[in-house]
């Protein structure tokens, strides 16, 4: 009889209750570093797609019988309208993990309802990024291959910089809509779990 209630304090077994405390905490914990990875990604992302700006001289052949005009030529992200949809996406993303990460820390343990809100905001974002970067993606496409067929010349021969800068910050949005979409499928697994 004595060997029986050993391992139990309180009609509830030790060990059970320190596994269970340690997994909530470990699920707290995962939560609240993909919100912090979600955060420095598309911050990152806004940041290098913002700053991208190339300025190079262009020749430019008027006439056969001239001699070709060298003209500066500049290259911003907020000529393209998929770039100002991909930096403002990507700033809203960023704002919103941010906001998680404050909620989440000030509610541990908390409201399940803000619970279900976060996963219908995180789904969200999946969307709005994978929608930016469907953009900019088609568009940097554009860039590197040019379109014969409306006569597009590529640019990125030439806006070598400014292109790779796009790229990187497609790469680094791609990650961070990566994170989102994890929160979405933990979340779903602790309902499926319950």
């Amino acid at each position: 009889m004595e060997n029986q209630n050993k391992g139990s304090i309180g009609g509830v077994e030790g060990g059970k209750e320190v596994t269970m405390v340690g997994k909530l905490k470990s699920k707290g914990a995962c939560d609240l570093l993909l919100r912090l990875l979600a955060l420095v990604l598309t911050l990152s992302a806004t940041i290098v797609l913002g700053v991208d700006k190339q300025t190079k001289i262009v020749q430019l052949k008027i006439a056969p019988s001239l001699p070709p005009l060298d003209v500066p030529a500049t290259a911003k992200w907020h000529y393209l309208s998929a770039c100002v949809f991909f930096v403002v996406s990507n700033a809203i993303a960023c704002a919103y993990a941010a906001l998680s990460v404050l909620l989440s820390v000030a509610n541990r343990g908390g409201k399940k309802g803000l619970g279900m809100l976060f996963v219908i905001l995180d789904t969200l974002m999946v969307a709005l990024l994978f929608s930016s970067i469907g953009a900019t993606g088609s568009i940097g496409v554009m860039g590197y291959q040019g379109n014969s067929h409306v006569q597009w010349n590529k640019v990125c021969n030439v806006f070598g910089k400014f292109c790779n800068q796009v790229a990187a910050s497609l790469v680094l949005s791609f990650l961070g809509s990566i994170a989102f979409m994890l929160l979405v499928m933990v979340a779903t697994l602790r309902l499926h779990q319950k």
